[in-house]
């Protein structure tokens, strides 16, 4: 089994962000792996470790995909800690700023040179339920329609069918609990419910810090690659204003009376 897992390097959630040129400035000094990644990295293991085949279970592969500079590999050598044996980074001028869209278009174009190579086709891609940089969540989506996969989205639960062909998911929505299943290959998204990533060892942590990164260009994936250009852009960006303290009345009696003002003063009433 080969499975292809999605992860990204994005800033600590807590940090200033900081737009230049309609881009996020990505610092190394203050990002992570997503941490939404972690789990499809261990969803990933899981799979893996779960086939009932001793054979199949030494010949499988887990690659680490990221699309991003150089800061992408903080991201990989963190699914290398956790136990992925390979890891891509897509680079290139031609993919800077690429909004949701493009994304999708070069993560395929990735997919399919993989399941070109002597190595076998890609069973299953699994993705983090969103990067917490831009919170967008349609990637996963957006990566099964550019393939051509069925996809099981918004998981907290994944196994591998009895067939050995096949994925079963659960999924929990606001209405119910679904039992989803697919044929492979597909694309899988899952939840923070779905697993508790394992914490890597000290081994496998000194062995990440030497471990290479394949680094693939715009003409490594072109052709496989099909209509990457952006639809969205950015206009302009702004730091958001700082909040400004409100008003504080204390009632002496009048409270009522000054909050009705307010109230009609702003035309809430």
């Amino acid at each position: 089994m080969r499975v292809l897992v999605l992860v990204k390097y994005v800033p600590e959630i807590t940090s200033d962000r900081v737009m230049d040129s309609g881009r996020l400035v990505r610092d190394p000094a203050v990002g992570l792996m997503n941490e939404l990644d972690e789990h499809a990295v261990e969803a990933a293991l899981q799979l893996v470790e779960a086939l009932p085949d001793e054979d199949a279970r030494e010949s499988s592969q887990i690659i680490a995909l990221t699309v991003a500079p150089s800061t992408g590999d903080m991201a990989i050598k963190k699914a290398y800690q956790m136990g992925a044996e390979r890891g891509i980074r897509v680079t290139d001028d031609a993919f800077a700023g690429l909004d949701y869209h493009g994304t999708a278009a070069v993560l395929a174009a990735a997919v399919r040179r993989l399941g070109s190579d002597d190595e076998g086709p890609i069973d299953v891609v699994l993705c983090g339920l969103t990067a917490l940089d831009g919170l967008g969540s349609v990637i996963p989506a957006m990566l099964a329609e550019e393939l051509g996969w069925p996809q099981l989205t918004h998981s907290r639960a994944v196994a591998l069918g009895a067939d050995g062909r096949s994925l079963n998911t659960t999924r929990e929505t606001e209405e119910s609990v679904e039992e989803l299943t697919a044929p492979l290959p597909a694309v899988v998204s899952v939840t923070d419910a779905a697993n508790e990533p394992r914490m890597p060892n000290f081994k496998r942590i000194m062995a990440a810090r030497t471990k290479a990164v394949e680094e693939w260009s715009a003409a490594d994936v072109e052709p496989f690659l099909e209509d990457f250009a952006p639809r969205v852009s950015v206009v302009d960006a702004a730091v958001h204003p700082p909040r400004v303290a409100g008003d504080v009345v204390v009632d002496r009696g009048e409270g009522g009376t000054v909050l009705a003002n307010y109230l009609i003063e702003k035309g809430l009433v």
